[in-house]
């Protein structure tokens, strides 16, 4: 379970996020723990990156979709493509879906010509090499704004 943890140190907030391998680090020595709390703690640590590292990774099954809506909404670039089993075929189809949320909750419809797929695929790849850690679902987002077509609102009977 991700849970955001405050410290303080010499009256400077640092904020860190735990249940991440990484960030999960100490940023300053705390009071020291008795070995027990401290053999607890690295478990708990271990247990958290195992499960992080279990939910980014591609099922070995070579099955179709290896995702869940709520993995791929918050999967980075990079994590997106592991997830997809490094599968371009896979990775467009991540691409579709979150496209298809990003419209919908816009209140946009994709136009389904060529010429604004090619478009936006061309801006989704320029955006996610730029930086692979970013959310993949945030390059989309700002790619089905640029193609995007506001929905006509329905005719209003009095």
């Amino acid at each position: 379970m991700r849970t955001m943890m405050t410290k303080v140190l010499a009256g400077v907030v640092v904020l860190g996020m735990t249940g991440f391998p990484v960030y999960g680090q100490l940023i300053a020595a705390e009071t020291p723990a008795s070995p027990s709390q401290n053999a607890e703690h690295t478990a708990q640590q271990r247990s958290a990156a195992a499960q992080e590292a279990k939910s980014i990774n591609a099922p070995s099954d070579g099955s179709e979709r290896s995702w869940t809506p709520d993995q791929l909404v918050t999967s980075t670039v990079h994590e997106a493509w592991v997830l997809s089993g490094r599968n371009e075929d896979q990775f467009f189809e991540m691409v579709k879906e979150l496209s298809a949320l990003s419209a919908q909750k816009r209140g946009l419809t994709l136009p389904e010509s060529e010429e604004a797929g090619v478009k936006a695929g061309n801006w989704i790849k320029k955006e996610a090499k730029k930086d692979p850690d970013q959310l993949l679902y945030s390059v989309v987002d700002k790619a089905v704004m640029k193609v995007g077509i506001k929905a006509s609102a329905p005719a209003s009977t009095k």
